[in-house]
């Protein structure tokens, strides 16, 4: 969610923490600040973007080598300058933090009975004032934040700087994410290695608990005991091209088209050979993956629908029953556990607070069969799993995922196979049609995405439109409800998605001439069900709009407007599918004028519950 930057140097840090703040825009936030230490303390905050920060860091003249910067996605107080990060504390101590502090109001009341006084409504606040009560008695900043997050309860990633100790810079993290970067005679921190491209590529990535303190040519972590601690330096393999914009007019744009390349990466082991093999998930995966019965899917969002389409592929192909768990929900409810259950945890970026606790509450459960799907190899969800696969989609910057999307799901018909080979339920003919069939597909991925001026006179009708419905059934209805779902992200055009046999259960009395329907309509064993479905809608002065496979026999008329796909592609066509979705979602969106890649009210990275 919220984006942390911060830099101890030679040379004048401000703008490298105004540029990583650029970076880090795409996590979705409402405020901005930045905090430098040059002869005391100097913050600045603002409502709004970045580059307004960066004007009122212009007209101030704010220079200096140690510093932290900040934006903020509302958790704690509503979005205004008096909420924004930095917080501060006394003798010139300023802290940005992300996450939430679940005790922060027992601490806060405390904090006051000692005659602090407080100026926001944030739990932040109180982290400020607690360091500061320890720095005192401590007397080293390094030793005051361990004293502190040894009394917090929650997740928190934290900066902090203080005047009276102008040679260093002190984090620490435990459930939000936070790394280090290296350099000649400077440091830095950030939520995330994109922000920091600009001035390194040697990353350290933080454990639970760790605490760091950062000097220019040096840095020390211990942890919540204050012992020393070590930490492997890495060399991203991320490049500042790959978060650059380029020729396109929005990242999401850029990724819907980078869709290709990203499904080709993440399938390469398989585009070359002969079979499938159970290690493409992990030196261990052959013997976990053996002894599974079932498997449940543990996602939020995005990466639930994908889960929800893999239902469809493991049962069918595999043979094991599969349930798929909105992960927000799954620990809050009593459960049966079955520890020879496959437990799947999916996410974007590894560090989504939902499905880590999800994945860690099956795991107490005494389920320890556990794989992670992720696109950032050293996230926390990573790290918590006992199998793993790194989808390899690249940064994806537009808070509404895409490449991340068909990525997963390619991930997940891949372990389909893996599961039904060891279940002996895919002979060598069907295994070389399937791998024949992922071979084809960044093409047909492709063939797809020409389609975009179609596409786009649909978008032009449905701007006026305040309400949508999407249709699928079987495996194309988890890719409705994501159709919907990118639709009111971005356009905020409201939209629902049903499956196509439910519509006359009741949505059916929402259909008229303002309610445009939109159907999947693959050539596949449902097609003849799906058409009596589309007469309904027709037959109630709908209109529809519909994605057909180019071999199938779905026909324009009046009322009934039909973009052809290719051909059908069997088991992987809702993959295909969700291409056409993503550029109405993103054309819908242009006409509006809405703000593509950063819609209101929403965080790319979602760290906290």
């Amino acid at each position: 969610m919220c984006g942390i930057v911060g830099a101890i140097a030679e040379r004048d840090v401000v703008p490298v923490l105004l540029e990583g703040l650029r970076k880090l825009e795409y996590r979705g936030y409402d405020s901005a600040g930045i905090a430098i230490v040059n002869d005391g303390l100097h913050r600045l905050r603002s409502v709004g973007r970045v580059s307004g920060l960066a004007d009122m860091a212009q007209q101030a003249k704010v220079s200096g080598n140690l510093g932290i910067a900040h934006t903020r996605w509302a958790t704690h107080g509503v979005p205004n300058e008096r909420n924004a990060h930095p917080h501060v504390s006394h003798d010139g101590l300023a802290i940005v933090h992300n996450g939430i502090i679940e005790n922060h109001e027992t601490i806060r009341t405390r904090l006051i009975d000692s005659g602090y006084v407080f100026d926001s409504d944030t739990d932040t606040e109180v982290v400020a004032h607690l360091v500061h009560s320890h720095l005192e008695p401590a007397a080293d900043l390094l030793e005051a934040v361990r004293r502190t997050v040894a009394q917090l309860e929650g997740s928190y990633a934290i900066a902090i700087v203080a005047e009276k100790a102008p040679d260093r810079l002190v984090v620490a993290r435990q459930g939000a994410p936070l790394l280090l970067g290296l350099g000649d005679g400077e440091n830095f921190c950030a939520s995330d290695a994109s922000a920091l491209l600009q001035v390194t590529k040697q990353i350290v990535y933080l454990e639970e608990g760790d605490v760091v303190e950062l000097r220019k040519d040096s840095y020390r972590i211990i942890n919540i005991d204050g012992n020393n601690v070590e930490r492997a330096v890495h060399e991203s393999a991320l490049s500042a091209d790959a978060v650059e914009l380029g020729p396109y007019e929005h990242y999401m744009q850029k990724e819907i088209f980078e869709q290709p390349g990203a499904v080709a990466a993440t399938i390469e082991m398989v585009m070359g050979a002969q079979s499938i093999i159970p290690q493409l998930f992990g030196a261990e995966a052959g013997d976990i993956l053996d002894d599974v019965d079932s498997v449940t899917i543990l996602a939020c969002g995005t990466s639930f629908h994908a889960g929800l389409t893999a239902r469809y592929w493991i049962e069918a192909i595999a043979g094991l029953p599969c349930t798929v768990e909105i992960a927000s929900e799954f620990r809050y409810r009593t459960t049966v556990p079955n520890p020879r259950a496959l437990i799947i945890a999916i996410s974007q970026s590894g560090e989504t607070a939902d499905t880590i606790a999800a994945l860690l509450h099956a795991k107490s459960l005494g389920q320890k069969r556990t794989l992670a799907i992720c696109n950032v190899p050293e996230s926390s969800l990573m790290r918590h799993a006992a199998l793993k696969f790194l989808t390899r989609a690249g940064p994806e910057i537009g808070v509404a995922s895409t490449k991340a999307f068909t990525t997963q799901l390619a991930s997940l018909f891949l372990l389909t196979l893996v599961l039904a080979k060891i279940k002996g339920r895919l002979s060598v003919e069907e295994e070389r049609r399937h791998i024949h069939a992922l071979r084809h597909l960044p093409a047909a991925l492709s063939a797809v995405l020409s389609l975009e001026q179609e596409v786009k006179q649909w978008a032009d009708r449905f701007s006026s439109k305040h309400h949508a419905l999407f249709l699928g059934r079987g495996a194309h209805y988890p890719i409705a409800l994501e159709g919907a779902l990118k639709l009111k992200e971005i356009s905020y055009i409201h939209a629902e998605a049903y499956p196509a046999g439910e519509l006359k259960h009741g949505p059916l009395a929402l259909v008229d001439a303002d309610m445009p329907v939109i159907a999947i309509a693959p050539n596949d064993a449902l097609i003849e069900k799906l058409q009596s479905n589309l007469q309904e809608v027709s037959a109630r002065g709908g209109e529809l709009y519909v994605l057909a496979d180019a071999d199938s026999q779905i026909h324009s008329s009046q009322g009934v407007n039909i973009i052809r796909m290719i051909e059908h592609t069997g088991h992987l066509s809702p993959i295909l599918h969700t291409l056409p979705l993503q550029l109405l979602a993103y054309h819908a969106a242009l006409v509006k004028g809405t703000d593509v890649d950063k819609p209101r009210n929403l965080a790319k990275s979602v760290t906290v519950e």
